[in-house]
């Protein structure tokens, strides 16, 4: 069972995301979360997904392709670091990512299979790691963080996206 990291695994502003899951099994909670989001975007139709609750903020869809884009970042630093690399990783700019892709003019179905296309990469990489491999740290956004807080943010990260959108979206 993948319990949640201590303190010293990851830097302050990664505690936001790492808050998040609630205790128990992560990759239970990563599997529950698969089917909730999955449930919740592809329960919206195109033009519902191009809302913005406000001027200047993303749309449904650039927010899905956000919580894709992350996941698929925070795995691949997961893996540099549970295999033991220490070449520091680089931040990135979400909005640069989201102004760079063409998120709207796909389709939620495109998005949401493109969403469980990486989640289900991001389980069999968890599900295939050592109890030694989870605790080993590297350096990500110049901070120290260890693979398993990485996995932490994964979860925290969709979970915080999530809830954005039940409140300022849908007002559910």
């Amino acid at each position: 069972m993948l319990t949640r990291p201590s303190a010293d695994e990851f830097g302050a502003h990664f505690g936001t995301y790492i808050a998040l899951p609630t205790d128990g099994d992560l990759l239970e909670q990563l599997e529950a979360s698969r089917s909730q989001t999955t449930a919740m975007f592809s329960g919206l139709t195109d033009e519902q997904a191009l809302f913005r609750y406000s001027p200047g903020k993303w749309s449904i869809k650039e927010l899905l392709g956000h919580i894709v884009d992350t996941e698929r970042i925070m795995s691949y630093r997961l893996l540099r670091v549970a295999r033991g690399d220490q070449t520091p990783l680089p931040g990135f700019d979400e909005n640069e990512f989201v102004s760079g892709a063409s998120f709207d003019s796909g389709t939620v179905a495109e998005l949401v299979e493109e969403y469980n296309a990486v989640r289900g990469a991001t389980l069999a990489l968890l599900r295939g790691l050592t109890p030694e491999a989870f605790l080993r740290k590297g350096t990500a956004s110049n901070t120290g963080i260890s693979a398993r807080a990485l996995a932490y943010v994964i979860a925290g990260h969709e979970l915080h996206h999530v809830n954005v959108v039940r409140e300022r979206y849908l007002n559910r």
